[in-house]
């Protein structure tokens, strides 16, 4: 049996999305540099991840070059790499640290900011939305991003909340090598980064979980489908008080249509019980909001 031939219109969307990751890894690790070349560097700051410690290694060796440096480091975390995530990811990860290394090497900028605390956190923003943008293609700019991925994937820990964490041990070097005050402006720097990467990746696209008990149930569930065009599911239940069996509808929305959920709950059952809590992740096709590395 002869193998089906690969067809124009599939030849063409593949190389859509490649050229769109690529796209997206080249404006984020350009935003990123920025921040490095512009503030990072004229300010003595560290950084973060990789960044920081190559920074570290050009503060203490100048004649490096930092893209360099960041690109010898990042050969044993891509050997990590090739075990724990993805092919795809892997491959669109080293376009990602070779668009970093390049533009670390050719942008030259300087962001008219002195005060310390204003640049720390202009350089946290700007980092935060590079990284975030590089981070919602199928790849990564490499350095500690692979290694959040890793966490993400195998136990949700949040990306923004591994980079903190595994930035402690770069500010403890910074501050021991180098001054206390840096390390201190370094921490502003890398909370606000890990704020805006959360926020960029996740944040835009928050699910809603919702828990509905109502007498109405049955004309509420219709609505939510016909209406709000989301799936449910209906979970029996019996009043602790009461004693009275009840139907639990549960349901996830995206974060922008939860007024209008709402509105329409309340316009059939004014007295509804409803209860709205926030998710950190939701795997699904149509409502999922889990990036697919």
């Amino acid at each position: 049996m002869q193998p089906k031939p690969i067809s124009t219109s599939s030849i063409k969307g593949f190389t859509k999305q490649v050229l769109w990751n690529l796209l997206l890894m080249a404006v984020g690790s350009t935003i990123c540099a920025v921040a490095v070349k512009g503030i990072l560097l004229p300010q003595q700051f560290f950084g973060a991840g990789v960044t920081g410690v190559a920074l570290v290694i050009h503060y203490l060796f100048p004649p490096f070059p930092m893209s360099a440096i960041y690109l010898t480091l990042n050969i044993p975390i891509f050997a990590l790499g090739w075990f724990y995530v993805g092919r795809r990811f892997f491959f669109y990860s080293i376009g990602g640290m070779l668009f970093f290394s390049g533009a670390l090497q050719w942008i030259n900028v300087l962001v008219p900011v002195h005060d310390k605390i204003l640049s720390a956190i202009l350089a946290g923003i700007i980092t935060g939305l590079g990284a975030g943008i590089t981070l919602r293609s199928l790849g990564s700019g490499g350095g500690l991003d692979i290694l959040s991925v890793i966490l993400l994937k195998r136990f949700s820990v949040r990306l923004g909340t591994t980079m903190l964490s595994m930035n402690s041990l770069v500010l403890l070097v910074g501050a021991i090598l180098f001054s206390l005050d840096a390390a201190l402006y370094t921490l502003i720097f890398i909370f606000v980064s890990s704020y805006i990467i959360n926020l960029v990746v996740m944040g835009l696209s928050q699910r809603k979980a919702v828990m509905i008990i109502s007498p109405q149930w049955e004309r509420i569930s219709r609505e939510i489908v016909t209406l709000v065009h989301r799936g449910l599911t209906i979970v029996k239940g019996k009043g602790g008080y009461s004693g009275q069996e009840v139907q639990i509808i549960y349901t996830v929305v995206a974060f922008q249509e939860l007024p209008r959920l709402k509105r329409l709950i309340r316009s059939i059952d004014p007295n509804v019980f409803m209860v709205v809590s926030g998710t950190l992740e939701v795997m699904g096709v149509r409502i999922g909001n889990q990036p697919q590395w």
